[in-house]
């Protein structure tokens, strides 16, 4: 029995790693919105952290991780860039840690949610939302914490006429962040309550 488990983690897990590494090889992962990238890649952790809990989630956050790291080394993603150049150290801690926690959280807000979710379907949805939400939530946050007197900082503070960091944070994130959990939500809740419910679960 517990053979049969383990390679049915290995293959779930496998599986997301393979979604997410083809999402980034194909520009799928994340579309470029200013300084920002919009992050699709929290659906399939959403979906992974939802359907095998928070190591999961955390191994997917950290895979996407390593794809922002080498984004932020070869110059793929100008604001980590100029953050590397600045501190390698604490850009790992942004793009690596800051996302295995997304992934470990997202597994669980859904334990969490599911022992108390009456219908044991809206917790699904709200997992699914609440991920890119949290994901949003741990990296501007550590950018507000370590890099936010950076002249990069500074420049879009006054460009967008920012009175405080968390004024900052949603001028810049705005309408992209709305877009993300609502694409969360509907497709990262909608495709683990469905797959869920086909593996009996």
């Amino acid at each position: 029995m517990n053979k049969k488990l383990d390679a049915r983690f290995l293959t779930e897990t496998a599986l997301l790693v393979a979604i997410i590494l083809v999402m980034k090889l194909t520009g799928l992962s994340s579309i470029p919105v200013g300084p920002l990238n919009m992050t699709l890649t929290m659906v399939p952790i959403a979906i992974g952290a939802i359907l095998s809990g928070p190591l999961v989630g955390c191994i997917l956050g950290t895979v996407y991780g390593f794809t922002s790291l080498y984004d932020a080394i070869s110059g793929g993603s100008v604001m980590t860039a100029f953050f590397f150049q600045i501190s390698p150290v604490h850009t790992f801690i942004l793009c690596v840690v800051m996302r295995s926690l997304v992934g470990a959280g997202a597994g669980w807000i859904f334990r969490s949610l599911h022992k108390i979710d009456p219908t044991k379907s809206i917790c699904y949805f709200v997992t699914g939302l609440l991920t890119p939400m949290l994901n949003t939530f741990l990296f501007m946050g550590y950018i507000v914490l370590v890099f936010y007197k950076t002249d990069y900082i500074q420049d879009r503070v006054a460009m967008l006429g920012a009175t405080n960091p968390f004024m900052f944070i949603v001028l810049l994130v705005g309408i992209q962040g709305l877009v993300e959990a609502l694409t969360g939500a509907v497709i990262g809740g909608g495709v683990a309550k469905a797959v869920a419910k086909a593996l009996g679960r």
